[in-house]
């Protein structure tokens, strides 16, 4: 019987020392799992293009899928004003430029993490009119037909559409005399609406501007030879952003293959494999 006792006694010290190893082994795992908290909530503040509205917004749409964390805020407008107002001190955490120049002032003062800076996106420059025009336009010297009053033209000085088509009109010779009938826009999206409008006979805008509107047709793409360097989509993080993780990681998102078909289907070409 003493004996029956003793083997009992013995089972019950080996289950309760296993069990005891068994708690102490799932505090260790509990002390050392990876937290599976929510991340926080931010917000990231874009200063990108005005051509760039349609496709960003549509990004936009498929990012707050895969991050319902990250608030995008958009600040659209010409390149050139954008510049201003980061140089300024404006609240951005990313800059998305039509051209070259805006980005490369910004970087000369300081003003980006230089690793980020990459060439995202192409574009082509049109020639539009009102889609129901009867105008008898073929060719940008067209331009200089009297039946023409009014022609629709980004602002040189802050908008890269406006710098290239003066590079266009100044290579065919006729700046000069476009000038005359010329009506500045602050921004391509201006230039575009003023066509649809009626307001100006004809504009000089962006391929893919011109692929957003059913009102306007397109009479003939630029060559390339035409202006000085290619139509080229810049985009960098601001060192000044607070956010400079999260903007890392839309500005990743921008090169992948969801975004690239976006982009594709405004008419944009890529620029980054």
């Amino acid at each position: 019987m003493k004996k029956g006792v003793r083997s009992l006694l013995v089972m019950f010290l080996i289950a309760s020392t296993l069990a005891m190893g068994g708690c102490a082994q799932k505090a260790k795992t509990a002390e050392t799992a990876t937290p599976t908290a929510t991340q926080k909530p931010v917000t990231l503040t874009i200063s990108a293009a005005a051509s760039l509205t349609e496709a960003m917004g549509e990004i936009k749409t498929l990012y707050s899928k895969e991050k319902p964390n990250v608030t995008i805020n958009y600040n659209f407008g010409s390149s050139g004003t954008l510049q201003q107002q980061i140089e300024q001190g404006a609240s951005a955490d990313l800059f998305f430029s039509a051209a070259t120049k805006q980005m490369n002032a910004l970087q000369k003062k300081g003003l980006l993490i230089d690793s980020t800076m990459v060439s995202l996106l192409g574009n082509s420059v049109v020639l539009i009119t009102k889609s129901d025009s009867t105008l008898a336009i073929s060719d940008f010297k067209d331009l200089n037909n009297s039946k023409i009053k009014k022609i629709a033209l980004g602002e040189p000085k802050t908008v890269p559409v406006g710098q290239y088509s003066e590079e266009i009109l100044t290579s065919l010779k006729i700046l000069e005399k476009v000038k005359t009938k010329a009506v500045y826009g602050k921004d391509v999206k201006e230039v575009l609406s003023w066509v649809e409008s009626g307001d100006a006979d004809a504009g000089i805008v962006y391929g893919t501007d011109a692929k957003t509107s059913k009102k306007v047709k397109v009479l003939v793409t630029a060559g390339k030879e035409l202006y000085k360097k290619p139509v080229v989509y810049p985009v960098a993080v601001i060192k000044a952003s607070k956010n400079v993780d999260d903007t890392k990681a839309f500005l990743k998102y921008l090169s992948s293959d969801k975004a690239k078909a976006v982009f594709a289907s405004y008419g944009f070409s890529f620029l980054v494999k």
